[in-house]
């Protein structure tokens, strides 16, 4: 029996046929596996505007293999139309509302499988957590990243449009320069063409197993794009007659792989919160406390924008995810025997990978670095952890110490960047910013860009209870657990207080003694903020940083 048959077999859903046949679905349709297409097709989001395109191809590959195909859809944020003012605290909570519409939609039509086609930040690590969550045969086929723009000659991406606005402020540019930038380096649908938190997470997709070869790398306006988008609807056809289901695959030792390549792509930070939630609707406990294990051991091999000069279609070209992959395994350093959504586990999968470009994917024996692209740091500023994209610090900034800029929101540090307050040496601090005192934990890439474009990028820290950008780059530390709403140290930071910064050593300090801030948090009161709606309850259910930010009850 057929999970769908609970809406449409026997003669007490005789009024559900109906209503099946009011859509147009013939005797024969109802008959096969019904599939769930979850389209997140819009008109506002670059990377999601050709969905349509991949939804159609989906549909045919479902068709084609048997089965059923219907189209619901999800909800998707553009976080660079979203960032520098209130809309940004509507990007990271669009998660938890994706997961839970996909669980509603899936479980009220008694779905058979799903295929998901997400695309950008917030959504792909949504339908993931959706998937883990209904554990029903599903595989993932994302939009594809957008080509580089190219400015004078040189590939750009998203990351270097904000950072044209900040050396438009510094008097380094003119406004010509920027309006030719704005027309130029987004030249194509698609997810920003960096290693991003949109792809970060679809190469993820990739690695966990959910997804197929090429789903994080091929570009959105290639053919090959739709080519992928009908073999998945084929593979899951096939995964439903295996019955392989997302916890079969989402194991332990798979989001350990995930880390891993994390590690040695150079993804967002914005990983360190999504794998933590996905891993925890898959019943998986992922401290990221073990990511500094796994970075210790593994080398970062990719330097993508906004790290280095190459992009996703170079990395696509080079041979993918799987390339990068297979050098890792060279080194012992994955589980390959993780099952996927091919059927097949990982090291049959990776076995015929080859690197063809060893100047975008180094080899294991040069690497950019031995240790991994993401530290967790520690300390009485972080007591319980902050994040940093290592691979994307300057090597001057990998220890550096500095008198405290404090502020209690991010267009206040802006005004101070773009206004030359901040000079070199400083730390920015950027609180009230989190989960809980957002609420909704906003990207910060308008400030490190301003930082970067003011040519203060190689000598000024940025500190924050919030999150970044994977477009950002610098000695930007986020996360910061506990946050300031919620009592963290970060609260009790002072004007000038000096706080020391070692990224190799993983820790953060403010030199303060544990006795002056117990006098500081005598008198402290945390600010609050007056929000209503979606937010308030978001703010009432959010947990900290490092756990993911996951709702309390779920």
């Amino acid at each position: 029996m057929m999970r769908s048959d609970n809406a449409k077999s026997g003669m007490q859903q005789a009024p559900a046929r109906s209503l099946y046949r009011a859509l147009g679905y013939t005797d024969e349709e109802l008959a096969r596996p019904l599939v769930g297409v979850v389209s997140s097709y819009n008109e506002i989001v670059p990377g999601h505007m050709h969905l349509d395109k991949i939804v159609e191809a989906v549909k045919q590959g479902v068709a084609m293999a048997g089965g059923t195909p219907i189209v619901f859809p999800a909800i998707a944020v553009c976080d660079g139309i979203a960032m520098g003012h209130m809309g940004m605290k509507y990007s990271l909570v669009t998660r938890d509302l994706i997961a839970d519409s996909t669980e509603c939609m899936a479980l009220a039509h008694q779905f058979d499988a799903l295929v998901m086609v997400p695309n950008c930040d917030k959504n792909v690590p949504g339908l993931l957590m959706a998937a883990a969550r209904l554990n029903i045969p599903t595989v993932f086929v994302s939009g594809g990243p957008m080509l580089a723009g190219r400015v004078k000659g040189e590939k750009r991406s998203l990351s270097s449009m904000f950072e044209a606005v900040g050396a438009y402020a510094a008097g380094t540019m003119t406004e010509e320069d920027v309006e030719d930038f704005a027309n130029k380096v987004c030249p194509t649908c698609g997810s920003c063409s960096g290693m991003y938190t949109a792809n970060s997470m679809n190469c993820l997709t990739e690695v966990l197993g959910m997804g197929l070869q090429g789903n994080g790398t091929v570009p959105a306006v290639y053919s090959e794009r739709l080519r992928l988008a009908k073999h998945a609807g084929m593979a899951v056809m096939e995964m439903l007659k295996k019955n392989i289901c997302p916890r079969d695959i989402m194991t332990k030792e798979a989001f350990v792989n995930a880390l891993t390549m994390d590690m040695a792509l150079g993804c967002s930070t914005n990983s360190m919160l999504h794998l933590p939630a996905i891993a925890h609707e898959a019943g998986v406990e992922l401290n990221v406390d073990i990511a500094n294990e796994i970075s210790a051991k593994t080398p970062n091999l990719c330097h993508l924008a906004p790290a280095g000069p190459t992009y996703m279609e170079d990395l696509n070209e080079a041979g993918g995810v799987y390339a990068v992959m297979k050098e890792i395994s060279k080194l012992g350093l994955l589980n390959l025997d993780c099952m996927t959504v091919t059927g097949k586990t990982v090291g049959e999968n990776i076995r015929n990978a080859v690197n063809r470009d060893p100047a975008v994917i180094r080899t294991v024996d040069n690497p950019y670095s031995s240790t991994g692209g993401i530290a967790v740091l520690k300390g009485n500023l972080a007591p319980d952890s902050c994040v940093v994209k290592r691979s994307a610090v300057v090597p001057e900034m990998l220890k550096h110490e500095g008198p405290a800029r404090v502020f209690d929101c991010e267009e206040d540090a802006i005004a101070a960047i773009k206004g030359g307050q901040i000079v070199a040496g400083d730390v920015v601090v950027i609180r009230y910013e989190g989960p809980k005192g957002g609420p909704g934990m906003r990207e910060m890439l308008n400030p490190t860009s301003a930082i970067a474009g003011m040519g203060l990028g190689s000598s000024v820290a940025l500190i924050t209870d919030g999150r970044f950008s994977g477009a950002s780059r610098g000695a930007s530390i986020g996360h910061v657990s506990p946050e300031a709403a919620m009592g963290g140290p970060i609260g009790l930071v002072q004007e000038g207080d000096i706080i020391e910064i070692d990224i190799n050593a993983n820790t953060i300090h403010m030199r303060v003694s544990d006795e002056e801030l117990a006098r500081r948090r005598e008198g402290w009161t945390p600010k609050t903020k007056e929000i209503s709606g979606y937010l308030k309850r978001y703010a009432g259910l959010v947990t900290s940083a490092d756990k993911g930010a996951v709702l309390r009850g779920n």
